[in-house]
């Protein structure tokens, strides 16, 4: 239901703003009672879904970036439905890289938002992927990942994109200034992808962008 529930508070312009909400009014949007409405803001709040403010007049309510991404992911499925064209893939080589990916993804300035705008904690680690061709992918799947400074340094923003690799969610995640050339990919999964799918250099791949 936290799906549907938060349909409904898009169609009412939550994902944009703060939209003004009473439980009753909603109650109604959702043809429940007052108290199933009340419960259902309160879970979506308690699992990060959304923000609320209370006010006089009842409350404010905002789809966060954990929320953001649930409803992505439905809207893919339900692409994915009624389109009769092929799912966008792409295919490519295990690679070793750098090894400077476990260095950045630890570091709590980008873990945070990774868990928070891409909905999991990602393995200390990436895998490469060698393309057959370049990357180019539009910007209305783009998931921006701020820059921070710390004590010692400040660090640049990056880009990441939703994906799955045999059914494993996962993301390509691409720093703003880099020297990797458009057809060497970085993935980020919430589990080490070339133990879990036992993947050792050279082996192809195949990349599901959603």
């Amino acid at each position: 239901m936290e799906v549907e529930t938060l349909k409904k508070l898009a169609l009412m312009g939550a994902i944009h703003d703060h939209v003004d909400l009473s439980s009753s009014t909603f109650a109604y949007t959702l043809g429940t009672s007052a108290q199933t409405a009340a419960r259902r803001l309160a879970l979506l709040e308690n699992d990060g879904f959304i923000t609320r403010i209370v006010t006089n007049e009842g409350q404010k309510v905002h789809i966060t970036d954990k929320g953001l991404i649930v409803l992505k992911s439905e809207f893919m499925d339900y692409k994915k439905l009624f389109e009769c064209d092929h799912v966008n893939s792409i295919k490519g080589k295990v690679t070793t890289g750098l090894g400077e990916g476990q260095y950045y993804i630890s570091l709590d300035g980008y873990r945070q938002q990774f868990i928070n705008k891409l909905g999991f904690d990602p393995y200390p680690g990436t895998l490469n992927i060698k393309l057959n061709k370049p990357f180019l992918h539009g910007d209305s799947s783009v998931i921006k990942i701020d820059g921070f400074k710390d004590s010692n340094r400040t660090y640049g923003g990056g880009r990441c994109y939703l994906v799955k690799i045999n059914d494993i969610r996962a993301a390509i995640m691409r720093p703003d200034r880099s020297s990797y050339p458009e057809t060497l990919i970085e993935i980020i999964a919430p589990v080490n992808l070339r133990k879990t799918l036992g993947l050792k250099d050279g082996d192809e791949v195949e990349v599901l962008i959603e």
